[in-house]
């Protein structure tokens, strides 16, 4: 038995011991907090929702298979494969949707490939921008994100072509 296969029933263990020397009733804690789970999850639903149907819509209508032809011109001169145009497009909209069109990567590709290292390395260095936005920001007052969602866009963007200078030169 591995360290990394009891962390957390010692996590738990850990827990519930720290709550009985606090005298805190653990199990009462517990359930409110799983009774307030069920409310957020109830209150973000409805954006939940809508990144999906937004990211579907996109594959189906067939929009970013038009970015794609857009953006390959782009992305030569920055040097990123077009093959990796899907990807970029998906990831800051979807986490489980750019896995997918990741394993489409590594299927045609190979994970080992030039172009499937890339991807590997853009699912690692970045992250789905508006899904995380829309989740975090509706649970909060604030609702103008200024310059927040284009940094975080130009960011990911340096990461891709980092991404791929680095698979390249390794």
């Amino acid at each position: 038995m591995q360290l990394s296969e009891l962390i957390v029933p010692l996590l738990i263990i850990f827990l519930l011991v720290y709550g009985m020397v606090k005298k805190v009733n653990s199990y009462d804690c517990f359930v409110k907090g799983a009774n307030q789970s069920i409310d957020l999850v109830v209150s973000i639903f409805p954006y939940l929702v809508a990144i999906f149907v937004a990211v579907e819509l996109m594959k189906v209508s067939g929009l970013t298979a038009l970015c794609t032809i857009i953006l390959t011109p782009i992305f030569s001169i920055l040097q990123i494969p077009p093959e990796l145009s899907e990807l970029i497009l998906i990831r800051p909209f979807s986490g489980s949707g750019s896995l997918a069109v990741l394993e489409n990567i590594y299927t045609n590709y190979g994970a080992d490939s030039y172009i499937g290292r890339c991807a590997s390395v853009i699912i690692g260095c970045s992250d789905s921008i508006f899904y995380i936005a829309t989740i975090y920001l509706s649970q909060t007052k604030v609702k103008k994100l200024g310059f927040a969602i284009p940094i975080a866009l130009v960011a990911t963007l340096i990461g891709v072509v980092c991404a791929c200078l680095l698979c390249k030169i390794m």
